[in-house]
């Protein structure tokens, strides 16, 4: 079988389905770049002092580990020059980061988890880096990008992705026109298209999900992972496995290839905050593509892509995968407690 490389996909894209601006090409392009480096410089591990943490906090309220850092100043580096953005926003940064002066500015706007499950790399487990692209409004050619400009329903995405670290680097795209998956080929360093149109097998009996939160969860929630532990004696008439990183980008990985579903629901430990994971950051870009896979991305009742951003680190409860499992845990939410 003929090998496509990433950068003949994109031309292809661009040529023949003309869904692919070129200064959209070229900026996927250097993401992947950036993302090949990622995955060369966590391969090096403790020869590379890459592992352990910085005994500091980002703007998560979260302790960096050096990896965080690193890889966000490589997507930093890579992105600057290239004349396809006019700003970035990172989960590791507080406030956006325009480009510079000296450097073209472009029509895109990129948004990016340097390194998602970071609390992984010390114990040699799964991440990875997940991004999204927005296309930047007009005016901002004429004036300073602004964080209003990031705060863009994730509808609009004109993009999204992520690269996973693990036994295999691999890299997952959407256009919105479907999900396309790349193997990293590290004897000659380059991209090769292994998966079209990638579709959520359906019927899968598994869920994603920390169970030791669960007596902080709403009601719902805790009756729907009950019903699916109780197995084939239970409510759902059938067994379930329980799995779970502490990656979210690895267990939506999981999900892409056998199905089921990923669960980070509301907690009440907070009950003034919504969730634990990033809107911008994590849920639009993954529910994207959960989405064009054929599933489903809410917050437990909202599709997540139709949530307005009213902060660049918006945080959102999270329920996505399988449509029909997606709407099982809709229809727990709306039952009344039990008497």
């Amino acid at each position: 079988m003929q090998r496509i490389t990433l950068s003949r996909f994109l031309i292809e894209q661009q040529r023949q389905d003309k869904n692919l601006p070129p200064q959209l090409r070229l900026l996927i392009e250097v993401v992947a770049r950036a993302c090949k480096a990622i995955s060369f410089t966590i391969n090096k591990g403790e020869l590379g002092g890459v592992l352990g943490s910085l005994g500091q906090q980002n703007v998560q309220g979260e302790v960096q580990k050096k990896l965080d850092v690193i890889a966000n100043d490589i997507l930093l580096d890579a992105n600057e020059w290239g004349g396809n953005l006019a700003a970035l926003a990172s989960e590791e940064m507080e406030a956006i980061h325009p480009i510079p002066h000296r450097y073209p500015k472009g029509e895109y706007l990129l948004v990016y988890d340097p390194i998602d499950g970071s609390s992984n790399i010390d114990v040699n487990l799964s991440v990875g880096t997940i991004f999204s692209v927005l296309k930047a409004p007009e005016a901002v050619s004429g004036r300073a990008v602004t964080e209003a400009d990031f705060l863009q329903p994730g509808r609009q995405q004109v993009a999204a992705g992520y690269a996973i670290y693990g036994p295999q680097t691999t890299l997952v795209l959407t256009f919105g026109s479907g999900v396309f998956g790349f193997t990293l080929d590290r004897e000659v360093g380059s991209w090769v298209l292994t998966q079209r149109n990638i579709t959520i097998p359906a019927g899968h009996r598994e869920f994603a999900v920390n169970m030791s939160n669960q007596r902080h969860w709403a009601p719902g929630m805790r009756r729907y992972v009950a019903d699916c532990i109780a197995g084939r004696d239970g409510p759902r008439g059938a067994d379930f496995n329980m799995r779970w990183t502490g990656s979210m980008v690895a267990d939506i990985e999981r999900i892409l290839r056998r199905g089921g579903i990923f669960l980070y629901p509301w907690d009440s430990r907070e009950p003034d905050r919504a969730g634990k994971l990033r809107l911008m950051y994590e849920a639009n870009p993954l529910g994207l593509i959960i989405e064009q896979a054929g599933g489903a991305a809410t917050d437990g009742a909202r599709r997540i892509l139709d949530i307005p951003p009213d902060s660049l680190h918006q945080r959102v409860a999270v329920v996505m995968g399988c449509t029909a499992e997606v709407a099982a845990v809709a229809g727990y939410a709306a039952e009344p407690p039990a008497a």
